[in-house]
C-alpha cells in the first residue's frame, strides 16, 4: 500500500518566523499534534504540540504568570522546531513508514515531493486507522 493513499493532505504549515503564540493558537483551535514548518515552500521542520508545551512557561495563564513568562510567547517556530527530519515521498510503501515509527521516536512522517515540498504528513495513528477499517470490512 502507497503512503498516498493513507498520508492527511490537509495539513497546516507555518513560517519559521511565526511567534509561538501564533502555533499556540492553531493547536488550541484545531484537532491535530504536528505543524510543518516552510520556508520558500520547502520543508524546514516540524513542531508537535508536544514542542510547544516545553518551549511555553508553565506559569502562562495562572496566576504566578509575569512578563518573563508571556514572552515566551514572541518566540519564533524556528527556535523549537525539530530539524532532524524523516521524510518520505507519496510513492513509499507503508511498511516503510511503519519500519521508520518502529525505529525512531518520531510520532508524524512528513511526506514530500522530490523537492522537498511538502504534500502530505502521515502519522501513526493513519495506519491505524487504516488497518482497522481494513479489518472491519473483511469482517463484513
Amino acid at each position: 500500500m502507497k503512503i498516498a493513499s493513507i498520508m492527511t493532505k490537509a495539513f497546516v504549515s507555518v513560517s519559521l518566523d511565526d511567534t509561538l503564540l501564533t502555533i499556540k493558537n492553531i493547536f488550541e483551535h484545531a484537532n491535530f499534534h504536528h505543524l510543518l514548518v516552510v520556508d520558500n515552500k520547502q520543508l524546514s521542520g516540524v513542531i508537535s504540540d508536544r514542542d510547544l508545551l516545553k518551549a511555553l512557561s508553565p506559569n502562562i495563564g495562572t496566576a504566578a504568570e509575569l512578563p518573563r513568562d508571556t514572552a515566551t510567547l514572541n518566540k519564533k517556530a524556528h527556535q523549537i522546531l525539530n530539524r532532524k527530519l524523516v521524510t518520505l515521498t507519496p510513492n513509499a510503501n507503508v511498511f516503510d513508514a511503519i519500519d521508520i515509527f518502529n525505529q525512531t521516536k518520531t510520532s508524524c512522517i512528513p511526506i514530500v515531493d522530490e523537492n522537498s515540498i511538502p504534500v502530505g504528513i502521515l502519522t501513526w495513528r493513519d495506519i491505524m486507522k487504516t488497518l482497522g477499517d481494513k479489518n472491519a470490512e473483511r469482517r463484513n
